[in-house]
């Protein structure tokens, strides 16, 4: 069992890496491998950041022989990713989209077919847009085929959407708290649905 947490945020250490963090931490403890990606140091190793649609189904040439390829791959083999973005404009990171766009191989390839996603996000404010953006990571999730996770129970609530936090995230026990609650979720569904992606 492998889960992978995807940092959309511009700076490595700052709220978005605390939540996604606390969320791999917990999923951690429920027995699972856990690894961070910071996406915007991955886009400043390749020469072309950004997909250019140059052809579909994507063959890969822009980053064949890359840090890219080695990413995908890892991606392609985790059962469950937790998503971070910090608020833009009431969307992702313009790191996370460039990132995710970039994913075309793998849907080609059916690699993220029933992975199971948890999305996290950050804003200025109390209601800075984080639902909007842990919707539009959803949208990403949804259009790659993966299994996606929102709330849980009444007294076990990870956040409707997902884990959404208020700058400074160290500051907000709520946002902490689902974020833990999330980390265990994708991690106990990722178990249960094991079956799911052993056609890989």
């Amino acid at each position: 069992m492998k889960i992978i947490g995807i940092n959309g945020s511009p700076h490595r250490q700052g709220d978005t890496t605390l939540l996604l963090q606390t969320a791999l931490d917990a999923a951690t403890g429920e027995g699972t491998e856990t690894e961070m990606i910071f996406v915007a140091e991955i886009l400043e190793k390749v020469k072309t950041p950004f997909c250019k649609g140059c052809a579909n189904p994507c063959p890969a040439t822009c980053y064949r022989g890359t840090i890219y390829e080695d990413i995908l791959k890892t991606l392609g083999e985790a059962d469950g990713l937790l998503v971070g973005s910090p608020v833009y404009f009431g969307e992702i990171s313009a790191q996370l989209k460039s990132f995710w766009d970039r994913t075309r191989r793998l849907r080609t390839e059916k690699r993220l077919i029933n992975v199971v996603g948890g999305a996290l996000s950050v804003g200025g404010a109390r209601f800075g847009g984080q639902e909007t953006t842990l919707q539009a990571i959803h949208n990403m999730m949804l259009v790659q085929g993966m299994i996606v996770v929102g709330d849980g129970y009444p007294d076990n609530d990870a956040g409707h959407f997902g884990a959404a936090a208020q700058h400074a995230a160290s500051n907000d026990k709520h946002a902490l708290k689902r974020a833990v609650i999330l980390g265990k979720r994708v991690a106990t569904v990722a178990r249960a649905t094991t079956a799911l992606r052993m056609w890989r």
